[in-house]
């Protein structure tokens, strides 16, 4: 977009909210003039590959630390790692004290027996220190940081840990490290089995089979100690 569209698409969106409460019905139809002239400008293409976006989308990857207090009052830190194609958690594990070290790790341990993933993303938290870089380096990925202070910028994995807090950790009590590995277990096991996502066309992260009519009818399964439940045809 040229600096002189532009200019004249921030003149036009003050000039509608200053109409607004005095022409309650010239905002839409000035709307619509606005529209027709943006459509006309013609778009600069960007020289890339759209083949190796996707490929680069599909091979990204997320890691990611939030926190679980026990009815101690200690702060358990979980790391868990995204697969951003099918929304798959990939890895986790609970500890007490992080350190790079550690984190680097459980990063090996989320991909054994060579499977490297392709770009890693993660945040600039202290936690991934040096020892945590050398290792990344020493698996020869690439790392793909996020800017400081953009939260919008890790929209899935901050969905996926809303969704733990919201549809599971609020609704227990969390004792040490053992119970939040046991109960972190038994979700991510509805999450990946039983869970449906708009973006996986109502799919679950492991594709569920389409069941017709004639199997039987639907029963629900409990899960995760009754929080969730399964949904599925069975015969009588």
């Amino acid at each position: 977009m040229s600096r002189r569209t532009h200019s004249f698409s921030v003149f036009a969106s003050s000039l509608i909210s200053w109409r607004y409460s005095r022409y309650p019905g010239q905002p839409r139809i000035f709307v619509q003039s606005v529209s027709r002239i943006l459509r006309s400008v013609p778009r600069v293409q960007q020289n890339q590959n759209p083949h190796l976006c996707w490929i680069r989308y599909r091979f990204l990857l997320r890691a990611d630390f939030f926190t679980v207090p026990t009815i101690r009052f200690q702060v358990l830190y979980v790391f868990l790692v995204l697969a951003h194609d099918r929304r798959r958690i990939l890895h986790f594990h609970v500890t007490r004290h992080p350190t790079a070290e550690w984190t680097g790790q459980q990063l090996r341990n989320a991909f054994p027996f060579d499977q490297l993933p392709g770009y890693p993303l993660r945040d600039r938290d202290a936690v991934y220190g040096q020892d945590f870089r050398k290792q990344v380096q020493d698996m020869g990925i690439e790392e793909v940081l996020s800017p400081p202070r953009s939260p919008w910028q890790r929209a899935y994995v901050e969905r996926i840990i809303g969704s733990i807090r919201r549809k599971c950790l609020d609704h227990v009590i969390v004792f040490d490290e053992r119970s939040l590995r046991r109960t972190l277990a038994c979700y991510f096991d509805y999450y990946h089995r039983s869970r449906t996502h708009l973006t996986l066309g109502k799919d679950s992260p492991e594709p569920r089979p389409i069941q017709p009519p004639e199997i039987g009818p639907v029963v629900a399964i409990s899960q995760v100690g009754g929080l969730h439940h399964r949904y599925e045809r069975r015969a009588a």
